[in-house]
């Protein structure tokens, strides 16, 4: 065999556990037809954050007009944009290096199984013992006539000038943050949903805080609307629905969700099993060839379709073949975000789920902006807090809104992985003031 490990895709599911593989004297390569690093790295995740950066400064600045700040700075998309480009666009070369730097080979263009262990790319042949695929998602596209109108994540992180009129269909990640960037950058934004819910992966109250401030700064939803088809008219693209829905817009980004990449690369040729929703594994990672593995988004599994735990299933494939572990792969408690203004972030057990345990769980909420003077530092007009424990004590759950709320969860991970409670909490020494110091003493 030419190799010892193969993976099909270069994503956050790949080179975290192909460089460590390599390092251990596994011969490894790594088959790429677009850009090293996958869709987080180069379209997704870096890019949007970058993007969203002058909204976060822009509303902490808006918070504090009258407490020692006067005046709003204006934001402009096409610096923005170009300051996206000089951060992201190095990124992809950079992520192959460390490839190649590891001793992992890499393989440029479009990856096809011949059989079981062989893929083929541009005529070449390529061996392994065994194949790890790293095929991610793709943008789902709604098939109604006019669709071709329609732009996706990728179109939308790349836009050389704001639209004066945006249009995101669907409630989800993406829509919501699109919505909260466009609006900013002073677009007049609608949300177009085909149900009532938005954000169903976080808890209501809190979703329902921040679709009121989308609201209040301008953000129009139209919930329960059918799309039927779009038409491009001499005032704009035409968005038509069912019972005379009628939409003019300037830029359409079809955010009605992502689905599992698996065409165009003989899967069915090899009997490698897949479902509408993505390949299934085992605990093992394994697909139903024994020998061909999987990562990252394109796994059918029920912990969150996010970059880290690609990342964390790509390592943990590397300490399986190094013989650093047998056992099947047990997943942390793993925290989520949406990149709103305010941010909701959630780990372990949502307030969701102990309404319907009462007896299992103890929740407390914190009202931060009321009630915690080192929040009232940044005048912020809206941070909440849930704070779940079960009957142990233990700290299992945790989600909050407000503009610190990645670093506020993040910060809670290991109280609740390591299984920190009183009076071993009391050994955690944090800087004074910090967020750390604030929400400990709540716990």
């Amino acid at each position: 065999m030419d190799f010892d490990i193969l993976f099909l895709g270069s994503g956050q599911g790949a080179w975290n556990g192909a460089i460590p593989m390599a390092k251990a004297g596994l011969r490894v390569g790594v088959i790429e037809e677009g850009l090293f690093g996958g869709v987080c790295t180069n379209r997704g995740c870096n890019a949007k954050i970058t993007l969203d950066r002058p909204v976060a400064l822009l509303r902490q600045i808006e918070a504090m007009q009258g407490q020692g700040i006067t005046g709003v700075p204006q934001l402009n998309w096409e610096d923005n944009m170009s300051h996206k480009h000089a951060v992201i666009d190095q990124l992809a070369a950079a992520n192959q290096q460390k490839l190649i730097a590891a001793g992992v080979k890499t393989i440029i263009g479009h990856g096809v199984f011949q059989d079981e262990h062989t893929l083929v790319v541009d005529g070449q042949s390529y061996t392994a013992e065994k194949i790890v695929l790293v095929t991610g998602r793709l943008p789902h596209r709604l098939t109604i006539p006019g669709n071709e109108l329609f732009h996706d994540s990728t179109d939308f992180l790349a836009m050389p000038q704001m639209p004066a009129r945006v249009t995101l269909i669907g409630g989800g990640y993406i829509a919501m943050e699109f919505a909260t960037i466009a609006n900013a950058f002073g677009a007049d934004v609608t949300v177009i949903l085909r149900g009532q819910q938005v954000l169903r992966d976080f808890y209501p109250p809190y979703v329902e805080e921040v679709v009121k401030d989308l609201t209040q700064r301008g953000v129009k939803f139209h919930f329960n609307e059918t799309l039927q088809e779009a038409q491009e008219t001499s005032q704009g693209i035409e968005l038509r629905g069912a019972n005379g829905y009628r939409h003019l817009t300037d830029y359409v980004v079809d955010a009605t969700g992502r689905v599992p990449r698996l065409e165009g690369m003989n899967f069915e040729k090899i009997g490698l099993a897949t479902t509408a929703e993505g390949i299934p594994v085992n605990g093992y990672l394994q697909t139903n060839l024994p020998h061909i593995y999987g990562t990252g988004d394109v796994l059918v599994k029920t912990v969150p379709k996010i970059t880290p735990v690609a990342a964390y299933e790509s390592q943990y494939l590397a300490r399986l073949f190094t013989g650093k572990t047998t056992e099947p792969i047990q997943y942390p408690i793993i925290a989520q975000t949406v990149f709103t203004s305010p941010r909701i972030a959630t780990a372990g057990v949502s307030p969701m789920v102990t309404a319907a345990h009462p007896d299992r769980y103890t929740v407390t909420s914190v009202d931060y902006a009321a009630k915690d003077w080192f929040h009232q530092v940044g005048n912020e007009p809206l941070n909440l807090i849930t704070f779940v424990h079960d009957q142990e004590g233990y700290l299992v759950g945790v989600t909050n809104l407000g503009p610190d709320a990645v670093e506020t969860v993040n910060g809670l991970l290991d109280v609740m992985n390591q299984k920190i409670k009183a009076p071993d909490q009391e050994e955690l020494i944090y800087i004074f003031p910090s967020l750390a110091h604030s929400y400990m003493k709540y716990i």
